[in-house]
Order: structure tokens, then C-alpha cells, then sequence
């Protein structure tokens, strides 16, 4: 029932378009149901000799056609009602056809508008534990399910019950023993449906949740291509992928035999049905109980009558599909959105930052950091150092306001982060991070993600403190060079280098660098530092590193271990101990020697 509401809900704004084609074919319903009552007139009072009954609509209407002698000797003008009778109903169909399909369409668009919008701010957290694959099935399957449900079988619904309601009152009012006999298998069919109903709904959802898994094994196959070329895992991701297809199929053919299995069965029980119509019928007809015009009429309302009772099982096989859809659907925006603004508070940042007893974890009494202080000044480059989960890019999360602390105090300007607008944030702190993610766009359109209005020379300026301007202008197509999708067309380096471009165009007032120099050689490296230090509005930065020469230059340096800071201090101050950065630059200036003597041995 919670589903059916949710699903109402999403029709709103389509709901009296839904109305009008409902009406549509209660319309066309109707004149279906006066057609088979003017040939049973036809064939008993005008070709036949059988009285017509003084009340009702079709005496009416042979009056009004000029009465039953009339019609005898222009028989043509029944069939001309029929003809007429047809095309009518056939404008009332494609009425409804065109105003379910539009609201269908409308409906689909909304739901979409309103994923899109709300996976956009969602927290960070949940993208970062979400399935890209199984979200895309959400958003097109599902979306696609409720589509073709709205657009077909809501409105299937709505001409059963008006058939239903129509044929039974004109059957009970011609014949009620017939009209008895007719409706032996209604219940039958309709309990049969329910009890599919049940069993296809859990088909379903195990098929959804099989084919999002599918799509997540596809998704991330073809954003690793080159991985899995690079290591020639082909075989093995083929055989996931045939693991993850084997199930579905598995469920795809238990959705085939439930569906065989009713199908077939209602087609008996139908047919039955109609034979037990057509002996009562004729029997009685043939000892003059029934007339020949009211066993026609009859025989077509048991047609009419089974069909859309026989249909409830594609209608309801359809809804649980639907059903399920809206449930997934319901999951993602039942999420909590981030909430961007909270307090309005937007002070002037100038880069200020002091971490006083901060404690932060991803889960529970599992501390990331745990009560660590430090303090920087405006305009100053802090370097940090520490081993992999030490927590150096969750500093960058917390400062971004991609997480919030749970304990302690971040400072920005004296005004508390958390107190801050996030939007506010997120635009004055710059976070280039350790992967590198560019859009299908050009590199000008990349480099202006941050700030879309800016100049030409602002992004040529950016590219040159980036390193990378020389580069671009080799290229055919300099700045205008599409990327390719996730910047596949660009080396790590180059990948690296446009997106600290598109921070610094943002000329935001911190600046972090999360390992986002790892893919550049030392010479481009130092470069990258020597422009940022150049630069006229000099940002607080902080630079994560394991480059001991990329960390040394900067005014202190903070290393990190266990949630922990286990030291701080320049580069002259870590050297004269012996502690953890110590040891990471003997190893490197060890392995530098080595690469030098054998280099000289080359020569």
C-alpha cells in the first residue's frame, strides 16, 4: 500500500490528464458494450419477429430511427450505427492512448528531474559506498518499468472496472441465470491472479537486484578497459560477468514460467468458461429460453468480460514489476540530502586555519584523527607526510566539508567550519584530489568547470602555473583538444596538472593539494611550486605528499600517523630526528644514489 501511495505521488501534475483517459475508455467502453445490444436487436426484432422491449435505450433509439418497421427495409442504417458507433469509439482510443502516453512520459521525466537532482546532493559519504552500476539501473529500468506501467496497464485497470461494471448490469438485466453461469470463473481467475501476484512481485525484485549487479560488473569493466588490458585479466572479468549474467538469466527464465504457467492457466479456465456459455446457451436457445440475439450477445459479452480478467494477471505481473521499481526508486530519495545551507554564515576567508583537539571517525570507535591541533597562517605552506590510512586525504574532506568532525574545533578566520555555509566553503577552500577526474569536454571547458566566466587569459595564466599551457598549445586543437571521457585521451600527468588549473582558476584562499602532484616528474614538480609561490594572491596551502623534495620547501611540515601528529616541524627541525620523516627521506636519497651510479655505469 506504501508504494501504491508513493506511486500516486508521482503522478501528481499528470493526475487529471490520467482522469481524461480514464474517461476515454469509459467512453469506449461503453460504446463496445451498446454494440453487441444493436446486433442482438438486429437479429431478433428486425430480421427477426421478436418484440422490442418498450423501455431501455435501444427502443429509444429504434424510434428514433424511424421504428422497427422502417429499419426492416433499410437494414443498411444498422449497419451504418455500427460503422459510426466504431469510429467514434475509435477517437475515444486513441484519446486515451495519447493522454496516457503523454502523462506517462510527463511522469517519467519528473521522476528522473527529481533523481538526478537528488543524487546531486546527496552526501559524499553515500557516492562513496553507492554502486554507480546499480544506481544507473535505478534511474533507467526502474524509471522505465513505472513508464511503460503508467503509460499501458493504469489505464488497462481502469477499462477493466468499467467493463466489469457495464456488461455485468446489461447481463444481469437480460438473463440472470446466464448471466450466473457466465461468471462461474471470475473469482476463480481473480484469486489465481492474486496468488501470481505474490509470487512474481519477489521474482521481480530478485531480477531487479540481479541486473543492477550485472550493470555494476559492466559499468566497471568498461571504466577499467585499460586495467584490465594492462594486467590481461580479459578471461577473468568475462567470467564475472557470465557468473552475474548466469543469475539473471536464472531469474529472467523463473519470471518466463510463472508467467507460462498463468497464462496457460487462464487461458483453460477461459476457454471453459466460453464452451460452458455456448452448450448452456445453445440448449436454451434451442427450447426457446434464451433467444439466438441474446446468446450472441452473450457469448461476445463473455469475450469482452474475460479478456481484461484474464489481463489482470499482466496487470498485476506489471504493477509488481512497478511496484518494486518504486521501492528502489523511493531508497535513493529517502536519503537524506546534504544540507548546503544551514545558517547563512559566509565570513571573508583569508586562510587562518586552527585545529584544536579535532576527532573524526569513518566508523564508530574507529578514530581517523584523534584529537590533533595544529595551526597555520594566512598565506603559509603546510606539507604533510604519513603512511597510507593515516588520514592525510580526510584532512582535505574536513576542510572541504565533505565530512564533518565529530570532535574538537576547526577554525577558519576565527569563525567555526561548521557554522559555515557549505556552498561558501566549497568555493574558497580548493581541493585538488589524488585522482583526477575530467569531463568529456574540452581542456578550456575543464579548466573553467570552477569559475565558467572566466577570460581567456585567466585560463591561459592558470595553465602556466600548472605547467601544463606548453603542452595544451602542442596539441592540433590546443585548449579546444576534447578530453575524452574520465580525460582518457591525456596522460596521468597531464590529467593531473589541468585539474590543478581548474582549482586555481577558482583563486580560492586555501588551496590542497591531495597527493595531486604523485604523476609529475621532480622538474615539473618544482616548477608547479616555484609558480604557486610566485603567485600575487598567495593561498594557504596544503600540499600531501611522499616526495620528501616536494615537502621540504614548505614552511612546516606535519606528519601523521595513526590519527595522530607525530611530528611537526621544517624540514631542518624533522631531520635532526629520528622519526618517521627522517627515515622516508634516507630511503629515497638511497634509492636517488642508486638510480645515479647506475646511470654512470650506463654512460
Amino acid at each position: 500500500m506504501k508504494n501504491v501511495k508513493l506511486l500516486w505521488q508521482y503522478m501528481k501534475g499528470n493526475r487529471l490528464i490520467y482522469i481524461g483517459s480514464i474517461l476515454s475508455i469509459g467512453i469506449s467502453t461503453l460504446i463496445n458494450v451498446i454494440n453487441p445490444l444493436i446486433i442482438r436487436t438486429t437479429i431478433d426484432s428486425i430480421i427477426g419477429d421478436a418484440p422490442v422491449e418498450n423501455t431501455g435505450t435501444m427502443f429509444g433509439l429504434i424510434q428514433r430511427l424511424g421504428g422497427v418497421e422502417k429499419l426492416r427495409d433499410n437494414i443498411w442504417m444498422m449497419a451504418i450505427l455500427l460503422v459510426a458507433l466504431t469510429v467514434i469509439n475509435g477517437v475515444f482510443l486513441y484519446l486515451k492512448g495519447k493522454l496516457a502516453s503523454t502523462a506517462a512520459e510527463s511522469t517519467a521525466k519528473k521522476i528522473k528531474d527529481q533523481l538526478y537532482d537528488h543524487l546531486q546532493h546527496l552526501h559524499y559519504e553515500y557516492h562513496v559506498k553507492a554502486e554507480t552500476g546499480d544506481l544507473i539501473q535505478r534511474c533507467t529500468s526502474d524509471v522505465e518499468n513505472i513508464r511503460r506501467f503508467l503509460g499501458v496497464q493504469f489505464v488497462e485497470i481502469g477499462s477493466a472496472l468499467f467493463i466489469l461494471g457495464f456488461v455485468l448490469v446489461i447481463m444481469l438485466n437480460l438473463h440472470l441465470k446466464m448471466t450466473l453461469i457466465s461468471m462461474i470463473a471470475v473469482p476463480i481467475i481473480f484469486t489465481f491472479a492474486i496468488i501470481f501476484f505474490k509470487k512474481i512481485k519477489d521474482a521481480f525484485q530478485q531480477y531487479d537486484e540481479s541486473e543492477a549487479k550485472m550493470s555494476t560488473v559492466l559499468q566497471e569493466n568498461l571504466t577499467g578497459v585499460r586495467v584490465v588490458r594492462a594486467f590481461a585479466r580479459q578471461d577473468y572479468e568475462i567470467q564475472k560477468f557470465e557468473e552475474k549474467n548466469s543469475v539473471h538469466r536464472r531469474l529472467t527464465n523463473r519470471i518466463i514460467r510463472l508467467l507460462a504457467l498463468y497464462w496457460s492457466s487462464s487461458d483453460l479456465i477461459c476457454f471453459l468458461q466460453i464452451a460452458l456459455v455456448l452448450i448452456v446457451g445453445a440448449y436454451w436457445t434451442a427450447n426457446g429460453t434464451i433467444t439466438l440475439g441474446t446468446l450472441v450477445v452473450f457469448t461476445t459479452y463473455e469475450g469482452m468480460l474475460l479478456w481484461p480478467i484474464r489481463q489482470l494477471g499482466r496487470i498485476i505481473g506489471d504493477m509488481g514489476k512497478t511496484l518494486v521499481a518504486v521501492e528502489r526508486i523511493q531508497e535513493i530519495l529517502d536519503e537524506q540530502r546534504e544540507q548546503m545551507v544551514e545558517n547563512n554564515e559566509r565570513p571573508m576567508i583569508r586562510g587562518n586555519i586552527q585545529f584544536d583537539n579535532v576527532y573524526f571517525e569513518y566508523e564508530k570507535n574507529k578514530p581517523i584523527f584523534d584529537n590533533i591541533s595544529f595551526e597555520v597562517k594566512e598565506g603559509q605552506t603546510v606539507a604533510i607526510l604519513g603512511p597510507t590510512g593515516a588520514g592525510k586525504s580526510t584532512l582535505a574532506y574536513l576542510m572541504a566539508r565533505l565530512y564533518d568532525y565529530q570532535g574538537g574545533s576547526i577554525k577558519v578566520d576565527g569563525h567555526e567550519l561548521k557554522d559555515m555555509d557549505k556552498v561558501w566553503v566549497r568555493k574558497n577552500v580548493g581541493v585538488v584530489l589524488q585522482e583526477p577526474f575530467l569531463f568529456a569536454k574540452s581542456i578550456r571547458d575543464n579548466i573553467k568547470l570552477a569559475k565558467p566566466r572566466s577570460s581567456d587569459d585567466e585560463v591561459f595564466q592558470v595553465a602556466k602555473v600548472a605547467s601544463i599551457h606548453d603542452t595544451i598549445l602542442e596539441f592540433d586543437q590546443g585548449y579546444e583538444t576534447m578530453v575524452g571521457e574520465r580525460g582518457v585521451s591525456l596522460s596521468g600527468g597531464q590529467k593531473q596538472r589541468v585539474a590543478i588549473a581548474r582549482t586555481l582558476i577558482g583563486n580560492s584562499p586555501i588551496v590542497i593539494f591531495d597527493d595531486s602532484l604523485s604523476a609529475v616528474d621532480t622538474e615539473t614538480d618544482n616548477e608547479i611550486r616555484n609558480a604557486l609561490k610566485s603567485r600575487k594572491n598567495k593561498a594557504t596551502t596544503f600540499i600531501i605528499s611522499h616526495r620528501i623534495t616536494t615537502l621540504s620547501e614548505a614552511d612546516f611540515i606535519i606528519v601523521l600517523e595513526k590519527g595522530k601528529i607525530t611530528e611537526i616541524g621544517n624540514h631542518t627541525e624533522l631531520m635532526n630526528n629520528n622519526g618517521l620523516y627522517r627515515r622516508v627521506w634516507e630511503i629515497q636519497n638511497s634509492i636517488e644514489g642508486q638510480e645515479e651510479i647506475v646511470a654512470d655505469k650506463r654512460i
